[in-house]
């Protein structure tokens, strides 16, 4: 076991274990966080993209056995059909394999729904449409076939497939429509629209995405929080987050876009941010499918914990 106690702030968990580590790849390092083998304050942390404070204590252990996950609970288990099975997904399990981790949210789902139709001997292929972050709960479908996997791809393509998430933040948040253009280096390392950290010089790199997210506020509470849907258009990484980050407004439990925000936390184990509802074209039958999940226990007893504000949003 070796622990480290961090020093300086605002740093990567990954970068962290690295540095403790001599000879360590990034790969490995990253590997190591995903795998349930390192801990901050004693709690195990699976993002290696954390960040993590002075006087945070990291600890690892290379030969620990990896966090094993097994098969989905069946209750996790919202829709399956020859074409396409829809699940909840829990925080702390990332959706699909970055490199060659194993128990990923996609392994375990094929685990169970081999044991679903066990008797029928055949063994299921899962494809990727979309991803959800590693702490991020609630609605995923995975694709069972090529001409599902392309026929939901072109939904997506066509933002025509409903997402809807529920997420908690700092602050009092404006509703109003994101729309900026991502990029993987906004000037200092994080993910971040075009020309808002830093002005823009030239024209965007040529890998920046369009992000657009349209934020509506649900509650207000005195604890200085706001409970906002965010309906995505488009599905780009961390879009919900840097977009709420970059109104001022992070979300509760933001471990990464949260550094140029100066107002009072609310503690948070996780970013709380929840899939609560998802509805599609089916690739077979062609009629409509739409899906709603209720926010986790730790969302919800968060939630519960706050007052609510009286008069008007």
């Amino acid at each position: 076991m070796q622990n480290v106690v961090v020093d300086r702030p605002d740093l990567e968990l990954s970068r962290v274990v690295r540095e403790a580590q001599q000879g360590l790849s990034w790969n490995k390092a990253r590997e190591l966080c995903s795998s349930g083998r390192v801990k901050v304050n004693g709690r195990p942390v699976t993002d290696p993209t954390t960040r993590v404070q002075p006087g945070d204590q990291v600890s690892f252990d290379r030969t620990a056995p990896r966090q094993r996950n097994g098969v989905l609970p069946a209750e996790r288990l919202v829709h399956v059909d020859g074409d396409v099975v829809v699940v909840e997904k829990p925080a702390g399990l990332m959706s699909v394999p970055f490199e060659d981790e194993k128990d990923t949210l996609i392994d375990i789902t094929r685990a169970a729904v081999r044991a679903q139709q066990k008797r029928s001997g055949y063994d299921p292929e899962l494809g990727i449409v979309h991803r959800i972050d590693i702490d991020t709960t609630g609605l995923l479908v995975f694709t069972r076939n090529l001409n599902a996997k392309r026929f939901l791809q072109q939904q997506f393509r066509a933002h025509t497939v409903h997402r809807r998430y529920l997420a908690l933040v700092h602050g009092n948040i404006i509703g109003r429509t994101f729309d900026s253009i991502l990029v993987r280096d906004r000037g200092d390392g994080l993910r971040g629209s075009w020309g808002v950290f830093r002005a823009p010089k030239g024209k965007p790199p040529e890998d920046a995405q369009r992000a657009v997210t349209h934020v509506r506020v649900l509650e207000r509470f005195q604890e200085g929080a706001t409970l906002v849907e965010c309906a995505l258009e488009t599905g780009r990484q961390h879009q919900i987050r840097i977009h709420l980050s970059e109104a001022g407004c992070p979300l509760l439990g933001e471990r990464v876009y949260i550094r140029d925000y100066k107002g009072p936390r609310i503690e948070a184990e996780r970013p709380m941010l929840h899939a609560a509802e998802l509805g599609f074209i089916h690739p077979r039958t062609e009629r409509e499918l739409s899906f709603r999940s209720e926010p986790p226990k730790d969302f919800a007893a968060l939630l519960a914990s706050l007052t609510p504000k009286r008069g008007p949003r």
